[in-house]
């Protein structure tokens, strides 16, 4: 029986081609929702319109409106992804991408839905690490997503909240739910079983699949879910936390001063603005727009709701790379140092400034000393605290710390993952050699296993089982780590991770 190449979705008939393994298709470029333009302009999604014939999904979509990437070699994000300076962008963003390895409408395959990164300022679900065929060629029916970003995803406005008081806010998220909506309801066109969807991201992806686990709109929208890289806790003073803006008054107050900018003092006439051109003031404009407290879609901080159990209890499969975002005290001298140990740990600042070795009087050494990664860390305060819940959420940690070859030794710079668990080695230009590929197939297993059915545990593509990757808990807070193969780490936090974490559960008391 052939692969599956032709879907009749709720607006009409979608047909797909094979991928590079023509056993999988590829369907790109699905409108999932109405374009978010004119009058749609910073409202929820809409519902996408019926076509005639059958839509030819060839080709992704143009991908949502941003600031144009220039691709500077001094820049390893750009270097690492951005390939087409010149890739077609717009408002009309609303499109999703399916993988299928169905050969018929019926077969229920488990389904798994990505969201990107990038700071929910850039990004798109066709960057080329994205390509879902390999994770489809282990049996998973792979969906990304676009959803608005920046100012056309985040803005807030009184006007927008008078028009639309149920869903003010948080546009880019509430696409996320949208596209989720649609393939709960389609999805079994493609040969996915619409009761057993899987949601993960990395970074700011990660971020939204926070978002979505803390929704009280999103019940029974998912079963399990995977953060990469995708939460943040400030761990010393003057260090931020989760990307999350302020409340809705704030955010609207921020938005009538953008209207101001921008020159209309209406939302009538701000919807009348050329998109580029809105964009370009929004480049001008340096503000970050972001995940906003609506007390709708988001009811409260992210991580403080996932903290207090208020989220939907699924398994979790998360993690960082050694390397990113890793954080130090930002003190000038030896007294800053000691001051700022006193007004966070009082009667256990001895104790914080004998773990980083300040009785030397060695300031750079002291600081390097108490480096630690803000992921690491919320990761390891979210565990204890589902823990101390109760609340039994199967979690699986790993940390990503293989070596990276090229030019530039970059070290596990923030995203290079992406490459492994997707699998998608061949498409970067690193030097990648047969341990970076057996890896990759390794992690990659991992993932579908637990796309699957909530463990990643099971059998290598080689048919040989995969190293056992136990589930976190209090007891036993290990991790996966994946270095030049997988070994699971049966090893506690070092002490002053475990002296930070302690810190923070002291203070809530």
């Amino acid at each position: 029986m052939v692969s599956l190449r032709v879907a009749r979705v709720e607006n009409g008939i979608v047909q797909g081609l094979p991928a590079a393994d023509p056993r999988i298709t590829s369907f790109k470029g699905i409108p999932y929702a109405a374009p978010p333009v004119g009058e749609n302009r910073w409202r929820p999604p809409q519902p996408a319109k019926n076509w005639e014939g059958v839509l030819k999904a060839y080709e992704f979509s143009p991908i949502p409106l941003q600031v144009r990437q220039e691709i500077d070699i001094k820049n390893i994000y750009t270097r690492e992804w951005a390939v087409d300076p010149d890739i077609a962008m717009s408002e009309d963003c609303l499109y999703l991408n399916v993988w299928t390895p169905a050969k018929s409408p019926n077969e229920k395959l488990p389904v798994f839905v990505w969201f990107f990164g990038g700071g929910l300022q850039v990004g798109h679900a066709s960057e080329m690490e994205f390509d879902g065929e390999r994770i489809a060629r282990r049996g998973i029916v792979v969906v990304t997503i676009n959803y608005r970003l920046n100012v056309f995803g985040f803005l807030c406005h009184p006007e927008i909240t008078a028009e639309s008081p149920d869903a003010p806010a948080n546009f880019g998220h509430l696409d996320q739910q949208f596209a989720l909506r649609w393939v709960k309801r389609n999805i079994a066109a493609f040969g996915g079983d619409p009761d057993n969807i899987t949601i993960g991201g990395q970074s700011a992806g990660g971020g939204s699949v926070l978002a979505q686990l803390t929704s009280p709109q999103t019940e029974g929208l998912f079963r399990r879910a995977i953060i990469m890289s995708g939460v943040f806790a400030p761990v010393y003073p003057g260090q931020r936390g989760p990307v999350v803006r302020e409340t809705l008054a704030e955010a609207e107050r921020e938005g009538v001063k953008f209207f101001e900018y921008l020159g209309v003092s209406s939302l009538e006439e701000a919807r009348k603005l050329d998109a580029v051109y809105i964009r370009d003031k929004m480049v001008e404009y340096k503000r970050f727009w972001g995940t906003v407290i609506d007390g709708k879609f988001c009811v409260g901080h992210p991580f403080e709701r996932f903290l207090a159990n208020e989220r939907w209890n699924v398994p979790i499969l998360w993690g960082n790379t050694s390397d990113e975002f890793i954080v130090s005290p930002d003190v000038g001298s030896m007294e800053e140092l000691l001051r700022m140990a006193v007004d966070m740990f009082g009667e256990d600042a001895d104790r914080f400034l004998a773990l980083c070795g300040a009785e030397t009087g060695d300031l750079e050494q002291a600081r390097k000393a108490a480096s630690v990664s803000p992921i690491e860390y919320a990761i390891r305060i979210a565990s204890r605290a589902i823990a101390e819940t109760g609340a039994g959420t199967p979690l699986y940690y790993y940390v990503f710390d293989a070596e990276i070859p090229g030019w530039d030794n970059p070290g596990t710079f923030h995203s290079v993952d992406l490459w492994f668990f997707f699998e998608t080695l061949a498409k970067c230009w690193r030097p990648f050699v047969g341990k970076h590929y057996d890896l990759a197939r390794q992690m990659c297993n991992y993932w579908a296993n637990f796309i699957r059915g909530g463990d990643p545990n099971g059998l290598d593509s080689t048919g040989d089982p995969l190293p056992r990757w136990e589930p976190y808990t209090e007891e036993a807070p290990y991790a996966m780590v994946f270095g030049d193969k997988p070994v699971f780490v049966r090893e506690q936090p070092d002490e002053l991770m475990r002296f930070l974490v302690d810190q923070y559960f002291k203070k809530q008391k």
